[in-house]
């Protein structure tokens, strides 16, 4: 099996690296519990949350305060944002759960792996050390926390 060494981030982009940690297990979750045969809108229940209180106030934060330092004609974040966009339509669906959640344990995924591979690193490389320091500032982001009654991804199918 292959190593992937990590990538060494940029101080001022490590909060949102760690957010997107968190965006990770998510999938995660979402995969486990299907494998579990838990069910559908048991695992929305939990992504619904998951978003209102953490994806969509990240995704707000990286692009008020990070992709302006590309610019929003750059093609990287247009994609970013075309991804953000896709993935908010993905969390709002209720007429296919199922397939939703499949599509965004995918898609989040590949998101998060592009900005963390591709985007963060052409920010780090672009923008200008005053730019980071002021946009890791005006990021404030509380400890992450993950209080949610029903952890699915770790009982199984008790509820």
């Amino acid at each position: 099996m292959e190593s992937v060494t990590p990538i060494k981030r940029n101080k001022t982009l490590q909060s949102f690296s760690r957010e997107h940690h968190h965006g990770l297990l998510l999938c995660w979750k979402i995969k486990t519990g299907f494998k579990k045969n838990i069910s559908a809108d048991r695992i929305k229940k939990y992504t619904d949350w998951f978003w209102k209180e953490h994806l969509q106030p990240h995704f707000e934060a990286e692009e008020k305060y990070l992709f302006p330092l590309l610019g929003s004609q750059h093609e990287q974040i247009i994609k970013a944002v075309a991804d953000h966009l896709r993935l908010e339509q993905l969390f709002s669906d209720q007429k296919d759960i199922e397939k939703s959640l499949t599509a965004i344990a995918g898609e989040l995924e590949t998101h998060i792996r592009f900005e963390e591979r591709i985007l963060f690193n052409e920010i780090e490389r672009t923008a200008g050390e005053a730019d980071l320091a002021r946009a890791m500032e005006a990021h404030n982001t509380a400890e992450f926390c993950d209080d949610w009654e029903d952890q699915f991804w770790l009982t199984g199918n008790s509820l």
